[in-house]
């Protein structure tokens, strides 16, 4: 009887001296999963933008210039410069207020004028470049799906007078400008624009002074404005784009939808 005892509490002796070592290798093994993790923070690779050579003050950057590397997250200021899609934008055309080193982060307190957020609207704008909000409806605007960086055409519609009949009026449409920079849409820019679906009424175009001259004066001949949207990376120019009435339609519609099927086909 008395072996059986001494046999028992051997056996919860193991047992007990196996939960107190299995709870002690769990409780070290999650410290040292803390101790990880709070070294893969302190530790953490993020990317931010770098020249791929030194320039002096003064220089103005282009996108050779530009590169990205990774660094250490806790070696980072505020003000070094993170990629987006919109860095090159942001940056291409700006000048350096100091010297940079190559492969070092560049910083918005190296570029003159700082920050684009920090100017407002004016720090988007590339040289010799205007600002100029034209009224959209949601329709005209892709259902309000243009989105600031994005590229359009512009369009407009306007009653003009006849070529056919002698006073009287009729409806011609015409591309007015093609690969257009969307700068804002409503007061939503680049820099503020957190995603989803927001409704305006202005969208704000990059153009050039004699562009802007031609959007005012469509607006003022109370045409109508329409967007196209394109994809960013479709550079193509439509050349000699006719204007568009009536009689056009009737003329080049079954020639357009052949080609329009043509074009399917060869695609499929």
């Amino acid at each position: 009887m008395k072996q059986k005892i001494v046999l028992a509490a051997a056996v919860v002796a193991g047992l007990l001296a196996a939960f107190l070592t299995g709870s002690y290798i769990s409780s070290r093994e999650r410290a040292l999963q803390a101790e990880k993790e709070a070294f893969n923070r302190r530790n953490r690779l993020v990317e931010a933008v770098v020249l791929s050579k030194s320039l002096p003050a003064g220089a103005k950057l282009t996108m050779e210039d530009l590169g990205v590397m990774e660094f250490p997250e806790r070696a980072l200021r505020e003000q070094s410069i993170r990629p987006d899609g919109n860095i090159a934008l942001r940056l291409v055309g700006r000048r350096l207020a100091v010297g940079v080193s190559a492969r070092q982060p560049l910083m918005w307190s190296d570029i003159e004028g700082g920050a684009p957020d920090d100017r407002g609207l004016s720090g988007l704008l590339r040289p010799k470049m205007r600002a100029l909000s034209i009224s959209v409806s949601s329709v005209a605007s892709v259902t309000n799906m243009v989105r600031p960086t994005d590229h359009v055409d512009v369009l407009g519609t306007f009653t003009l007078p006849s070529k056919q009949v002698e006073g009287a009026t009729e409806l011609v449409t015409m591309t007015i400008l093609q690969d257009v920079l969307v700068l804002a849409t409503g007061q939503e820019t680049a820099s503020t624009y957190r995603g989803g679906r927001v409704n305006y009424s202005q969208v704000t175009l990059e153009v050039s002074p004699h562009e802007a001259e031609v959007l005012t004066f469509a607006e003022q001949m109370r045409g109508r404005l329409t967007l196209t949207l394109r994809n960013p990376e479709d550079l193509h120019y439509e050349k000699e784009l006719p204007q568009v009435d009536f009689a056009r339609i009737r003329q080049t519609l079954e020639g357009m939808n052949e080609r329009r099927q043509k074009d399917i086909l060869h695609k499929r």
